[in-house]
């Protein structure tokens, strides 16, 4: 009767399966054109250049010194405040033509316009080289962790399980860079991260609906696999919408008064989040059904003893 219960009160997410797949197809695809065509705005730590702090004897206004800076080789400079109201980095991108020492000199005219008593903290330069490396390994860190969760997922549950979470967590990463790509916000090292928490976040989902759906696999006997996964779904939904509730207050907050500096992060949070929590089940679970997942699939392998069908020698 349990078992009844189980699978005849649940809801039927799978209903909606086929078109919120193709949804998904059509996001991944946009993505990829975008990427193509579009590309990523990659920002400081990627494309090389100078990042100038700035202390200010009164809080700076930011929006005063962006307008000043606004033409020439500085045009592209990125301002921001830099742990309080009076302290601000300023970024610039690498100008052909120009030189770094230039660009400083501008910005320093700039800010001594707005307060003649502002003091210039430090300077640090990012070349091209170095830029070209962190983005080199920063794909080859979201590669290898995707790899790393396939051969985890494949160990502790099935193959079928493992393809559905890795795709599920491709199809997170494709579409967050794809915004970045649409939107062309700017991707530097904590968006990097964002990104890479996401990939983490999404796993999470997915291991939890999985880890039931072997449970009632083994438990409902008679159910079809959507049944099973239904149910499952069901099962920790409650869990899904209180973990993913009280996560993106947190980000929205971010979001909102996080200030620049964590904009980025927060972007890519706030869509991980959304996109990885459908994946979860739209993806992972429904590629894992439509590659034959079944019952037989999860049950334990049978080691069989040595000797074991050898007849017995004693009378």
């Amino acid at each position: 009767m349990l078992q009844i219960l189980n699978f005849k009160n649940s809801v039927n997410f799978l209903r909606h399966a086929v078109p919120i797949s193709i949804m998904s197809m059509i996001l991944v695809i946009a993505s990829f054109v975008s990427l193509g065509t579009k590309g990523i705005n990659w920002g400081l730590d990627f494309t090389g250049g100078t990042s100038v702090v700035l202390n200010f004897s009164k809080p700076a206004d930011l929006n005063s010194l962006r307008d000043l800076l606004a033409d020439g080789p500085t045009e592209s400079a990125i301002v921001q405040n830099f742990g309080s109201s009076r302290d601000v980095v300023v970024r610039l991108q690498t100008q052909q033509g120009t030189k770094s020492d230039d660009q400083v000199k501008l910005v320093m005219a700039a800010a001594e316009k707005q307060d003649p008593q502002v003091e210039r903290k430090s300077v640090e330069f990012v070349g091209p080289q170095v830029g070209q490396e962190l983005a080199e390994q920063g794909g080859m860190a979201v590669l290898v962790a995707l790899i790393c969760i396939l051969l985890y997922v494949a160990f502790r549950f099935e193959w079928r399980l493992s393809l559905g979470a890795v795709a599920a967590l491709a199809h997170d990463v494709i579409v967050t860079l794809g915004l970045f790509s649409v939107l062309q916000l700017e991707f530097d090292l904590t968006v990097l991260a964002g990104v890479l928490t996401v990939v983490g976040y999404s796993l999470n989902d997915t291991i939890v609906v999985f880890d039931r759906i072997r449970e009632n696999f083994l438990k409902m006997r008679k159910a079809e696999p959507r049944e099973v996964v239904n149910a499952s779904i069901t099962q920790t939904m409650s869990r899904t919408v209180i973990t993913t509730g009280t996560t993106l207050i947190t980000v929205v907050a971010l979001y909102l008064k996080g200030g620049s500096m964590i904009h980025g992060f927060a972007t890519a949070l706030l869509m991980g989040i959304v996109v990885g929590t459908y994946s979860s089940i739209y993806v992972a679970s429904f590629l894992a059904i439509r590659l034959g997942i079944n019952r037989e699939h999860m049950m334990p392998v049978q080691i069989e003893k040595e000797g074991a069908d050898q007849p017995s020698m004693m009378p």
